[in-house]
């Protein structure tokens, strides 16, 4: 691995802190005694700067590189995590810091995603694009696997993280701040608001960015409904063993994404894809089962099924279009959205009926996704 890559999995490993929101919903929940609804409400603040930001950037990042925008995330993230050092006396102030981690996130994913294509050997971007999710992913599961040591073993509570989270971006901003990379540039005008969003109007293209849409939103409603049924159906400790579900979940990713990224050496994207989603199919339904081993193997499968399906469909539409790179990354990353939307639906649906049956949001989901396996990119100049 050369520096320039290595430089780069170390943002990929930050951006999966953003992923902590997860985990957060639940502890939070617990903290400041919060109905689930309110709960998920971490969930929408941590992802709608996606939504707001993350096209703004891609133009930003056509006109800058992409190596400031993804300096300039770290700085973001770095401040909001700087704040709870002070002391975390209120569900507002969470919320402030929960916001300046989404964003800091979001601007991580408009230049990480793209930036690995400058250092990909050509015909290597989508296997590289899974082994920094699989980074990511690492970053993710410290969210659940830092806070479960910290109360078990060492009578520490979960904001034992934002230290830890401190002193990892500060490393990596200074790593990026000394490496020079070559970004590849298109030779065409820089993109504009107009130019980015004509992109809808490609069916393929829309399809996916609602496809990475409905994908964020129910890989944020298994990463934060886990503990809680764990918890409200097995009698499961929130605190220890019930993050150990969601870790659980996240190992599953991690295993996922390291498995795809050595896959799609040898097999096309499209049919992984195919592969990938049924067996999130499968997962979700099994976690349906009034059965604690079922539903652990569940939540195990579906993350197995999860992992490579945000790299799938990144990889896929950019390189249908590469010239458009930064403008695809724009759209997508703000469809990462879905994680502020879809959340709370679920939460509003479990307050209704059961934790348990709140989970037939993300199923609906992937239901969505799986019919994406079958569209067809169309190229668009």
């Amino acid at each position: 691995m050369n520096r320039k890559t290595f430089a780069i999995l170390l943002a990929f490993l930050c951006m999966g802190f953003g992923d902590a929101v997860g985990p957060f919903v639940g502890l939070a929940k617990e903290q400041f005694a919060l109905s689930n609804f309110e709960a998920q409400l971490i969930a929408f603040m941590g992802f709608i700067m996606f939504g707001l930001l993350s096209v703004p950037m891609g133009l930003v990042q056509d006109r800058t590189g992409k190596k400031f925008v993804l300096m300039l995330g770290l700085s973001i993230a770095l401040v909001g995590l700087v704040l709870p050092l002070f002391g975390l006396s209120s569900y507002a102030l969470f919320l402030l810091t929960i916001l300046l981690l989404g964003a800091g996130a979001a601007i991580l994913q408009v230049a990480g995603n793209p930036i690995m294509r400058d250092v990909s050997e050509p015909g290597k971007y989508s296997r590289n694009l899974s082994f920094g999710q699989f980074i990511k992913a690492i970053g993710s599961l410290s969210g659940s696997l830092i806070p479960f040591a910290a109360a078990k073993w060492m009578g520490m509570d979960w904001k034992v993280l934002f230290p830890i989270y401190v002193a990892s971006l500060l490393i990596t901003l200074i790593i990026i701040a000394l490496t020079r990379i070559q970004e590849v540039k298109a030779d065409k005008e820089p993109a504009t608001l107009a130019s980015c969003f004509s992109l809808l109007s490609n069916r393929f293209v829309l399809l996916m960015v609602l496809g990475i849409f409905v994908y964020v939103g129910i890989e944020i409603c298994l990463s934060s409904g886990v503990p809680i049924l764990l918890s409200s159906h097995y009698g499961i400790d929130l605190k220890t063993w019930g993050l150990l579900g969601n870790a659980f979940f996240f190992i599953a990713i991690l295993t996922g994404r390291f498995l795809g990224s050595v896959i799609l050496s040898w097999v096309k994207p499209q049919s992984f894809f195919r592969v990938t989603v049924a067996l999130s199919v499968l997962g979700l339904l099994l976690i349906f089962v009034d059965n604690q081993v079922v539903t652990l193997a569940g939540v195990f499968i579906t993350g197995l099924g999860f992992a490579n399906i945000f790299p799938l469909i990144f990889s896929i539409t950019v390189d249908s279009m590469p010239e458009r790179a930064n403008e695809i990354s724009g759209l997508m990353v703000t469809a990462i959205a879905g994680g502020a939307f879809i959340p709370p639906l679920m939460g509003l649906l479990a307050d209704a009926t059961s934790v348990r049956f709140g989970f037939i949001v993300p199923l609906a989901g992937i239901a969505f996704i799986a019919l994406l396996t079958m569209v067809k990119p169309k190229t668009q100049s």
